[in-house]
């Protein structure tokens, strides 16, 4: 607390810094193996060696494999560690240890690859997190625990404010996401934001990424784009109505997935990493091939989802389209394929696979906003599309501001934050009493918190 301002924000400055160059490298290896292992390989390999009827046996024959990887990473390497668990360092501890920085980079990319339901989002605020926490302590020799954990959520933001391309809206996500009802820690503002800024330039300038919306809202037919207006008051109500929709979505997931855990936990799965992936990996896999809109993480299907795209439209998965498959034509079939993304995101969780599923719960959020606005026509595609993806994923992650932000950024919608922010502000409040993430707690006292000094791990630190 007595470190001068400047010190301070240039300590800051250099975590987004050095977290810029750690996220462009967990992003360059993805994006080439992706690239390889999607696109050229599959070309190269099975294109004129295997009839095209069986080309759908290609989903299964990554997955599967991947899904290995995964255990054996987690067996061999140790936890990982997830979302859940860099809240309970935050609070607990001010900071992540560094031993869940390699298996949580090597268990979330073999997750990513394989098709799973989850992002490189959450494995990144893990990462920065643990490199910022790791700066503070052993590089800059900080003690009081409340410092420590300034620059640990700076390293969470920069993550965040990187890989979604918004700074404001990352660094709050970051602040928020620590607690069930409201960012808390509220003192720590300024600093994440800077440090989220510092990290989003030199990671997007490395990557060569453009800033600025990465999603369109076409006409029906056509591939003209659309853009809200003005809003209005019925709008705003609209998007309150939606967010109760949205909430119930989230708690029918959430107790789905609790289901599926539980059933996991009863046959002793979930202590064998490998067999717990395979698990995920089948259910991945099956759900790929039957929908192929559920596989991945959903930051670029969103686009083809939310406008009803057909499979061939999608970016990543190969084969396009296969004779099982249920594509994306109607309101049926949109709704099937929004409540097939929630269960690919429960397998993928409870397989043990690893990252984020904040785009996984905004793809979700697509579907059913397209099928709303197939069955509403007066609500726009747009409104009802950003209402559905906020209120699912805030009754998850509980993170009102930041997803109004992050999603009417990414959209270029700026016009429907109101009606977004409704429906993220009434389904926190549906969804109140169901804490998806239980590591989410309120603050302790910071006069105290100021005055403690971080644990004996921090003199020996791993």
């Amino acid at each position: 607390p007595a470190s001068p301002l400047p010190v301070r924000f240039a300590f800051c400055a250099l975590i987004g810094l050095v977290c810029g160059v750690v996220a462009y490298v967990y992003y360059a290896v993805l994006e080439a193996l992706l690239e390889a292992i999607w696109a050229e390989i599959p070309h190269a390999l099975v294109v004129g060696r295997l009839p095209e009827s069986l080309h759908f046996l290609y989903i299964p024959a990554v997955a599967l494999p991947c899904a290995v990887l995964v255990g054996l990473t987690i067996k061999f390497l140790g936890e990982p560690g997830d979302l859940a668990s860099t809240v309970r360092y935050v609070h607990a501890k001010a900071y992540v240890p560094t031993e869940h920085a390699m298996p949580m980079t090597l268990a979330s990319q073999f997750s990513i690859l394989g098709g799973g339901s989850l992002g490189p989002e959450a494995p990144l605020v893990a990462i920065c997190a643990s490199v910022a926490g790791w700066l503070a302590r052993v590089g800059a020799g900080v003690r009081e625990k409340e410092l420590v954990r300034k620059y640990t959520l700076c390293g969470m933001a920069c993550a965040l404010a990187a890989f979604f391309g918004v700074p404001l809206g990352g660094s709050l996500f970051a602040l928020e996401v620590n607690h069930r009802f409201g960012m808390e820690f509220t003192e720590h503002a300024i600093e994440a934001v800077l440090s989220g800024t510092c990290c989003l330039i030199v990671f997007r300038g490395l990557a060569g990424l453009d800033i600025g919306p990465i999603w369109t809202f076409l006409k029906a037919g056509t591939e003209e784009a659309t853009q809200l207006g003005a809003s209005s008051a019925s709008l705003v109500m609209m998007g309150g109505a939606i967010g109760v929709l949205g909430g119930l979505l989230a708690a029918l997931f959430a107790h789905v997935h609790w289901a599926i855990l539980g059933q996991l936990r009863k046959v002793g799965l979930l202590q064998k990493p490998v067999q717990l992936a395979l698990f995920g990996g089948i259910g991945i896999s099956a759900l790929g091939i039957l929908m192929p809109h559920t596989m991945f993480w959903g930051e670029y299907e969103f686009q083809t989802i939310a406008n009803g795209g057909a499979a061939a439209n999608l970016p990543h998965i190969w084969p396009k389209g296969n004779p099982l498959m249920l594509d994306l034509t109607s309101t049926a079939s949109a709704i099937a394929i929004g409540l097939g993304k929630m269960l690919a995101i429960s397998f993928t969780v409870s397989g043990g696979y690893r990252g984020g599923f904040i785009f996984p719960l905004f793809a979700s959020g697509a579907a059913f906003g397209f099928a709303f606005h197939q069955l509403f026509p007066s609500v726009p595609l747009g409104v009802s599309v950003l209402c559905f993806a906020a209120a699912i994923n805030v009754s998850i992650t509980r993170t009102a501001l930041a997803s109004t932000l992050i999603l009417c950024s990414l959209s270029g919608e700026v016009n429907a934050s109101p009606p977004v922010l409704a429906a993220s502000l009434v389904a926190l409040w549906v969804t109140n009493d169901m804490p998806f993430i239980r590591s989410q707690r309120k603050r302790e006292d910071p006069d105290e918190a100021w005055k403690t000094v971080v644990d004996q791990e921090t003199r020996n630190p791993a």
